[in-house]
């Protein structure tokens, strides 16, 4: 569905700050894939999203994508290496670590809700009609928050919690072809954490989304998803699936942690002496 090949990025090129932030990544990602994407702070995983939602571009390499015929036509690889960020936003969503950033503050519910649905500004009030009111009841009744009797309040008065399950279910409603979550849980309580993972373990299967979530709760990498994909150093070390993931344990993952760090560190000596 979506394939990176030999992607890198070097940020301050030529310069004593030179970094390069990923190495040569390849990767393939399926339709139907959700995959949780585990590393230390600095690994890439932030710096890979960045690239596949077109918010940097790569120093090397090429994106591919695949997009579901609508007409039963043969689905064509299209390259979008260079395509800008507003291109991909019609294809890839992506959430955030903050609440408060998927979600106009300012604006009603139903507002937020009618954009989603892609009719844009002009005609909004005119186009918010009892049937449509009545879709985003049912809509938002899923949620399981009340929030169907609260249209007309201002997102702003929301919680964290209720904000980011609205982000969630405006981002399953606009269909993309990859949805990118990005810590997605890491700024709520555990309670609505729970939630939310509930919520999206629920909308991935039922709308057969293709997703990737970066989390650095390695239980949650375990028990969510058909793949694991660890980061270091801006390269992919290790990509599990299927049975071989579910056979997966914590003391496995922590293990593989402690053997990158002991790696690290030596090679740290080295540079030293």
């Amino acid at each position: 569905m979506l394939e990176l090949k030999n992607i890198g990025i070097t940020f301050h090129a030529g310069t004593p700050d030179e970094n390069t932030a990923l190495k040569n990544i390849s990767l393939k990602i399926n339709q139907g894939d959700f995959i949780t994407v585990i590393g230390s702070n600095g690994a890439g995983k932030s710096t890979l999203y960045n690239i596949i939602s077109g918010t940097l571009a790569p120093t090397c390499g090429q994106i591919f994508l695949e997009l579901p015929s609508k007409d039963g036509s043969p689905v064509s690889q299209k390259e979008i290496t260079g395509d800008a960020e507003y291109k991909r936003a019609s294809y890839i969503g992506r959430i955030f670590q903050n609440p408060l950033l998927g979600t106009a503050g300012k604006m009603s519910l139903e507002d937020n809700m009618m954009i989603c649905s892609k009719k844009g500004w002009h005609g909004l009030k005119i186009s918010l009609n009892k049937k449509k009111r009545e879709e985003f009841k049912k809509q938002l009744r899923v949620l399981d928050m009340g929030l169907e009797d609260r249209l007309n309040d201002n997102v702003e008065l929301l919680s964290g919690g209720q904000r980011q399950a609205l982000t969630l279910l405006m981002a399953v409603l606009s269909k993309p072809a990859l949805l990118l979550l990005d810590e997605h849980t890491a700024a709520l309580d555990p309670s609505n954490a729970a939630l939310i993972m509930k919520l999206t373990k629920k909308f991935a299967e039922e709308y057969n989304l293709t997703v990737m979530m970066i989390t650095h709760n390695m239980q949650q990498a375990l028990d969510y998803g058909n793949r694991i994909l660890m980061m270091d150093d801006g390269e992919i070390i290790m990509d599990i699936s299927g049975e071989e993931k579910k056979k997966l344990t914590l003391e496995d993952l922590a293990q593989k942690f402690r053997e990158i760090k002991n790696h690290d560190m030596n090679n740290d000596q080295m540079v030293l002496q």
